[in-house]
């Protein structure tokens, strides 16, 4: 008589991931020292180029020479930053389950962002709308192994001085994972805090039990902070709330053209940047950050996924290892559409990207044409990447059932391990069902249409935007943040700060 069993369908939960391998390295531990020094040099004797009279002052009252535009921050300023800046801290969310805790170690991925255009095999390209930017809120929250959400396709077509409104609101009636706000004024970053405290309903203690809100500070490079980058490291410092410094260092472009100097420039703008959120709040939460790769010296278009990009990436984990902070790094691509280069400059800068333990990759699924667009196909294909990823991140058994020894007992030499009792106790949760991928042979694919990996991402999107159900706390935080919108509106909204 056979044994009746329980069969379990196999669960996934990608929400929670650590990175499972050891961090790799590409430069000296000696190597490393030097690039932090030389960096040291280049705030102290080169100095940034600051163009907000508020962020010149608050360095300068911490002891940095200020002559003009241009900040001379001593590495004693610097030290005093990494001492007080923190390891970690919570990233809080709509949902408790969708929280993270933002730390060295901790895996995890946002979806590509400050696209201006959306793309679908649909309704082809088009400028990001307020339609588009729900849509890719709510694929967003729809897969576990996107981590925080991010303004995925920017909607165009709302005035830049009410789209904050539009994005916030977005965010808290479509999305339940940690918040993007852009920082491009004061009176913005006030209305997004403001709206997500009303939204959410948020007590001063709730409020403080952790970050809500993250923002991305991209310096100008070469050694340049702009007025609303400045601004916003100010201004996130001082509300608790989370900065992450992340220059753009495009090698060959606006950074020198060797991987070792490219780095040793993103480093002292990092710091620089750290350094301003510490003086503006000690204790501020702020994230080492490196976005940076090489362009193509040909045309001058960046490049993504290149082997000078993972080498960056991997220099990154080192740097931010050195400082002890946790640490953003990004994926990308830089084709036109969703195909196979597409899919190897984003897996690549993946691996790169897990080998040096980022905290955080962004643009890590749906970035297409260097940023300019978010491609819905692209952005289910590289879910299908990630949840690979995640995968990996799962311990492999070593249990004396894992070991299998019954079932090599029982297979004879030259069987099959098909009706083996441990593959039959097992087969519904044994392996990884892919999202995406078709394992079929050729006969059963040519019957069901011969259909590409695109093709086939295109009605996973429809289906997961068709069954889309609002958040638990969507319609209360709807209700909640009307009247405010509009009171903004009717005074004017908030003007974007160049």
């Amino acid at each position: 008589m056979a044994r009746s069993r329980t069969r379990t369908l196999r669960h996934t939960d990608y929400t929670n991931l650590t990175h499972p391998f050891a961090p790799q390295a590409v430069f000296s531990e000696d190597g490393v020292a030097t690039l932090h020094e030389a960096a040291l040099g280049v705030l102290e004797d080169l100095g940034l180029k600051i163009l907000l009279p508020e962020a010149r002052q608050i360095l300068g009252a911490a002891g940095a020479q200020v002559d003009g535009d241009m900040v001379f921050i001593g590495r004693d300023i610097v030290a005093d930053a990494l001492r007080t800046a923190p390891r970690s801290w919570r990233l809080r969310a709509a949902n408790p389950a969708r929280e993270r805790d933002y730390a060295p170690g901790q895996a995890l991925f946002g979806a590509g962002s400050g696209c201006p255009n959306a793309s679908d095999r649909l309704r082809g390209r088009r400028p990001g709308s307020l339609e588009s930017y729900l849509e890719t809120i709510t694929l967003q929250r729809a897969f576990d192994v996107i981590h925080i959400h991010g303004p995925s396709a920017e909607p165009q077509d709302v005035p830049a001085h009410l789209r904050q409104y539009a994005m916030m609101r977005g965010q808290l009636t479509h999305g339940d994972k940690p918040v993007f706000v852009y920082a491009r004024g004061r009176a913005q970053v006030d209305d997004c805090l403001a709206m997500m405290r009303i939204g959410l309903d948020l007590s001063e203690a709730d409020w403080a039990s952790g970050v809500w809100a993250y923002t991305v500070i991209n310096s100008n490079s070469p050694r340049q902070l702009d007025v609303p980058m400045a601004q916003g490291v100010i201004d996130f410092a001082r509300a608790g709330q989370m900065s992450i410094i992340t220059p753009f260092c495009l090698a060959g472009a606006m950074a020198p053209v060797t991987v070792a100097g490219a780095l040793v420039l993103q480093h002292a703008e990092a710091l620089g940047g750290i350094a301003l959120a510490q003086m503006t709040k000690a204790g501020a939460p702020v994230s080492y950050g490196g976005f940076s790769s090489n362009v193509d010296l040909k045309s001058g278009a960046p490049a993504f996924g290149t082997p000078e990009h993972l080498k960056m990436q991997l220099g990154s984990g080192q740097l931010a290892r050195h400082i002890g902070l946790p640490w953003r790094s990004a994926s990308g691509s830089a084709s036109n559409t969703a195909d196979m280069q597409a899919a190897q400059e984003t897996t690549h800068a993946l691996w790169g990207a897990m080998l040096a333990q980022a905290t955080l990759t962004i643009h890590a699924a749906g970035w297409l044409e260097g940023g300019l667009t978010f491609g819905y196909e692209k952005f289910i294909n590289d879910i299908e990447a990630l949840q690979v990823m995640a995968e990996m991140c799962r311990p492999v058994g070593e249990t004396p059932a894992d070991l299998a020894l019954d079932a090599l007992a029982e297979v004879p030499p030259g069987g099959h391990f098909f009706a083996a009792q441990h593959t039959m106790e097992r087969y519904e949760q044994a392996f990884y069902a892919p999202l995406v991928a078709d394992l079929s042979n050729h006969g059963t694919w040519e019957k069901a249409g011969s259909q590409r990996s695109d093709e086939r991402a295109t009605a996973i999107w429809q289906k997961v935007l068709a069954e889309a159900r609002p958040p638990a706390h969507a319609a209360e935080a709807a209700e909640r943040l009307a009247p405010f919108i509009e009171r903004r509106t009717a005074e004017g909204g908030a003007p974007t700060l160049d």
